[in-house]
């Protein structure tokens, strides 16, 4: 790319952050970094405390089954309610939640009652990395910007998620190596109590108010404030947030495979770096994103993308040494952040406004829930057969993904299809 193209796309980046101001993006980034600290935090501080990797194990699986199970609750609320007062008690919650986990694990409470504050903690996750990426596209739809500013936003946002979910563990890994893992679910709890805070209290928060209200004639309007019925949910959806819980299926198995071929080389202390490089590889790809031509169409984006996913985790079948673990996953990473991008991008397209929320949280709740279940089942195959059934599995779940991307039709939604609803559900008009 020449000088004036990346003029282009640093001009750009300028423009999205000038939606927000220099704020927001440092508030919601430092509000998700809790996301990803406690769910690998949660593991280490129960083994550390217990002593048992069953009971660590358990708890982690049961704050991952809380936060898939109402991610997308917390979405309609959002949309339904707007995201002030949403994310600031869904925030205050975790904060409590969290701090209960770490208070009951250093008292030793039995397995069951620490999964307990775990699905708690899971469950009342305040999901800011969605509520930031609708927010972000809200403002740059109201300002009547171009799809090419939308598509920044979201790189943007996804290079915020994929930088949070690196840097994460990596802090709770050196908690855990310097003090106690109890440290690090602290500095979340109070994370997420304060940067949630700001967060929902943010002027932009504005733009995000209830997404579908009053409904009937617009006397009616003026003094009924329950909220009418929002346009249902697009079946284009479906493929979209498959082809996400595939991604994160592939992010478990990778790290499973990972760490299970860093602890065969004798060297296990390697596997967050590795982790890390390629999480930061996808970062830069998907901040590259904004440079992509207009004219390739999200479609053929998306092709492309789990097409070479699929084609650079083949490598991994072969890898038995470091140096070239390291080669093949940063290269592997450049694959990430642009799906994700793009199916963010397509599913941003194919809902009504009313429902972005709900359909951002329950993308990122398939992506959550595929990682977690892929981790417990690949971590139990590279256990007995080896890193290469874990990498041979992720090479699956991108061959899945990819089979997906090629045979799926998802439609773009338009006010005909709103019109279409609202003719369907007596009522529904709710134009001014």
């Amino acid at each position: 790319m020449g000088s004036t193209g990346w003029r282009g796309t640093l001009g750009t980046y300028h423009e999205v952050i000038g939606l927000t101001g220099p704020l927001l993006p440092v508030v919601s980034f430092l509000g998700r970094l809790p996301t990803a600290t406690v769910q690998f935090g949660s593991v280490l501080l129960v083994a550390r405390t217990s002593g048992s990797l069953a009971d660590a194990g358990l708890t982690g699986g049961a704050l991952a089954i809380g936060q898939v199970a109402c991610g997308p609750l917390v979405g309609r609320l959002a949309d339904r309610h707007g995201q002030r007062t949403v994310v600031l008690a869904f925030s205050l919650t975790n904060a409590l939640a969290i701090a209960a986990l770490v208070v009951g694990a250093l008292a030793g409470l039995p397995a069951p009652l620490l999964a307990l504050l775990g699905a708690v903690a899971g469950a009342s996750v305040p999901l800011i990395g969605p509520l930031a990426r609708t927010r972000l596209v809200a403002l740059a739809r109201r300002s009547g910007a171009p799809d090419a500013t939308v598509g920044t936003a979201l790189s943007f946002e996804s290079a915020l998620d994929e930088v949070s979910f690196v840097l994460g563990p990596a802090l709770v890994g050196l908690a855990a190596v310097l003090a106690h893992p109890a440290h690090a679910l602290g500095v979340a709890a109070f994370l997420v109590a304060t940067c949630g805070t700001g967060f929902a209290l943010h002027p932009t928060a504005r733009t995000t108010a209830a997404r579908y209200g009053p409904v009937a004639t617009s006397g009616e309007r003026r003094s009924n404030r329950t909220p009418g019925p929002a346009p249902r949910r697009s079946r284009s959806l479906h493929p979209l947030c498959a082809a996400l819980g595939l991604q994160g299926a592939m992010f478990g198995a990778c790290q499973a495979g990972i760490t299970a071929l860093t602890d065969r080389l004798g060297q296990p202390e390697q596997a967050g770096l590795v982790y890390a490089a390629m999480g930061v590889m996808s970062a830069v790809a998907g901040l590259s994103m904004a440079a992509v031509p207009a004219r390739i169409a999200l479609r053929a984006r998306w092709r492309a993308a789990t097409a070479a996913a699929f084609a650079l985790s083949l490598p991994l079948l072969w890898t038995d040494g470091l140096a070239a673990l390291y080669a093949v996953v940063i290269v592997l990473g450049v694959a990430y952040a642009p799906h994700l991008i793009t199916v963010f991008a397509l599913t941003e397209r194919a809902v009504p406004k009313q429902r972005l929320a709900e359909a951002m949280a329950l993308g990122t709740s398939a992506l959550v829930g595929g990682q977690a279940l892929a981790v417990a089942v690949t971590g139990r195959l590279a256990e007995s057969y080896g890193p290469t059934a874990a990498f041979a599995a992720a090479s699956t779940a991108a061959a899945l993904a990819a089979a997906i991307a090629w045979t799926a039709r998802p439609a773009t939604y338009t006010q005909r299809t709103e019109s279409t609803f609202r003719a369907r559900v007596p009522g529904s008009d709710t134009r001014a």
